[in-house]
């Protein structure tokens, strides 16, 4: 679970390190990947009575909430790099 944690804000960093929008968003869905791996230790975790259904329902929320602000940055990031291609056609 902290590999996973911690890979989803280095990812991000790694990608806002990146010359172009593209990178950029390709790291996002790599974050998103990692997003979706901790929430499945989490169940598991769960699963195995390794965390209490509080602790596990509070970091389950702000995993899911971490999921949507990635999905909102990638929604972001994604139309400028649409409009950049069609303006140099």
């Amino acid at each position: 679970m902290r590999r996973a944690a911690s890979s989803i804000g280095a990812n991000i960093a790694e990608g806002a390190g990146r010359k172009s929008e593209r990178e950029l968003t390709r790291f996002l869905h790599i974050v998103r990947g990692s997003a979706a791996e901790l929430e499945y230790h989490l169940l598991l975790a769960h699963d195995l009575d390794l965390l209490t259904e509080t602790v596990h329902s509070l970091l389950a929320k702000q995993t899911d909430e971490v999921q949507r602000m990635l999905t909102a940055l990638i929604q972001q990031v994604q139309p400028v790099q649409f409009v950049k291609k069609a303006s140099t056609r």
